[in-house]
């Protein structure tokens, strides 16, 4: 749909006209912000819709995900399951993590940081060195102890509190949590990060002073989790699961549906029950257990998971608090985890076209990009110098360090139109034939919702105006 706007008139906008081509240092006054030029971007210049550098075989491309974030160089392979995040990914997992932060410390989270190296002993204690088997990445140091990578941090934390002697009643609820790389052995990596080696997780543990306490907190991250994924605009499912190798006596996933994924889902259409078919048996794989209803079957990709875990690890460790009778009483523990790396490629999974990326809005690396008139051209000739760039910054303050230059003005508009779809700006401002009309029109494509739209200059700060960031 194109929507003309024609708000503003005048010849203000000629004098006001942006100078995209010339958008060098020298042009700036002192002191002001410079733009962000994409040929100055470590990011690949020339986007490939078959560009697998490095990933091998076109057959290992398991996935719309993966196949997107190489061509768009978010991530380059760097051995089996391990990838090197490139700046456009991780500006975007930054994002993440801030929205993550906001909403953990909202809850009275406290961030923490804990040594991927483990010893042994922690898991040994919990006898999860042996249950865990090849999982678990072992190495020896030079003093022949045994030590881990760390795929998770139960043992370690609770040490941590156990470690502080009792807390007081009136310290409860405890809520750590911190954002890391873990570490799988995964017997067979694929789906590039979905499935992989090394990645990023967000792991928070709390400390409760009974069982119902515990589920109150149980509770109140879980509506947490729930925000975070509103906030995205992520559609997904809350389901019973299995607690696993970590325990514990309840257990939910937060899963996005999607066709690639290895989790097999059990939801009634009559009621809000939904399952991971790992919690079901034979019987219960047709009829709800809850209302009798029919049951559908679907698969989805997990992105959170919650645990109570009772006194399971509190016990081991020794991990307990002081009570009003000044007794001490082991924790209540529960553990909550959030796959950053894998929320970013199931949301490019789950929103993207075959050939373009789509971003949660609060997470796409760049929320505009500029596209400047080819090199040569007559709207090249119209151009004065770049004052669009310092009221936008001065309008919209909020885009700063949001907004991007495609400056490769000898590339066609359309090419570079190309490489910007791919990419999955939000929003692609293109200085082409209509910034020769009086007044000057730009055109905006909004990549999200298909909407293409020419606005003035004026038009152009107060939409963007609009625009929310994290």
């Amino acid at each position: 749909m194109e929507l003309a706007i024609h708000s503003y008139s005048g010849g203000l906008f000629k004098n006001l006209a942006c100078g995209f081509l010339y958008l060098h240092r020298s042009h700036f006054h002192h002191g002001r912000t410079k733009p962000l030029l994409l040929s100055r971007l470590f990011q690949p210049s020339n986007l490939q819709e078959d560009r697998t550098v490095g990933a091998g075989r076109s057959s290992e491309l398991t996935c719309k995900s993966q196949r997107l974030m190489l061509q768009a160089g978010l991530i380059q392979p760097a051995n089996t399951g391990c990838f090197h995040y490139l700046p456009f990914i991780v500006r975007a997992m930054e994002k993440l993590i801030r929205l993550i932060d906001k909403e953990m410390q909202s809850i009275g989270g406290q961030k923490v940081n804990m040594p991927s190296l483990t010893s042994a002993n922690l898991w040994k204690a919990s006898e999860r060195w042996d249950l865990l088997g090849k999982e678990l990445f072992r190495l020896k140091d030079r003093h022949s102890m045994d030590y881990c990578l760390s795929p998770t941090h139960e043992e370690a934390v609770t040490e941590l509190v156990a470690m502080q002697g009792n807390l007081s009643y009136k310290q409860l609820p405890l809520m750590l949590y911190q954002v890391t790389r873990k570490f799988r052995d995964e017997p067979k990596p694929r789906y590039g990060l979905l499935r992989g080696r090394e990645f990023y997780m967000k792991d928070m543990y709390t400390f409760d002073v009974s069982e119902e306490a515990a589920k109150v907190t149980y509770k109140l991250v879980s509506d947490a989790y729930t925000c975070i994924f509103d906030q995205l605009g992520l559609q997904f499912v809350k389901v019973q699961a299995d607690p696993g190798s970590i325990g514990g006596k309840l257990s939910h996933e937060f899963q996005l549906p999607a066709e690639i994924g290895e989790d097999h889902l059990l939801m009634c259409s009559d009621c809000h029950f939904a399952a991971n078919v790992e919690t079901m048996n034979a019987v219960e794989t047709t009829n709800c257990p809850q209302c009798d209803g029919k049951l559908r079957e679907s698969r989805g990709i997990e992105v959170g998971h919650t645990f109570y875990l009772g006194t399971k690890y509190s016990q081991i460790f020794g991990a307990s608090y002081s009570n009003t009778e000044n007794k001490p009483i082991l924790s209540e523990m529960g553990c909550f985890g959030l796959g950053v790396t894998r929320i970013l490629a199931a949301a490019i999974e789950v929103l993207s076209t075959e050939n373009n990326i789509r971003w949660p809005s609060l997470l796409a690396p760049y929320q505009v990009c500029v596209i400047s008139p080819k090199k040569g051209s007559k709207e090249e000739l119209n151009i004065n110098q770049p004052e669009f760039y310092d009221n936008l910054m001065d309008t919209v303050p909020q885009l700063h360090g949001e907004v991007l230059f495609d400056d490769r003005s000898h590339l066609t508009i359309g090419r570079r139109l190309k490489d910007a779809s791919c990419l999955g700006y939000p929003y692609i401002i293109i200085a082409g034939k209509r910034i020769l009309e009086d007044p000057p029109m730009f055109e905006i494509k909004c990549q999200n919702n298909g909407r293409t739209m020419f606005l003035t200059q004026e038009g152009i700060l107060d939409f963007l105006k609009n625009i929310q960031v994290v």
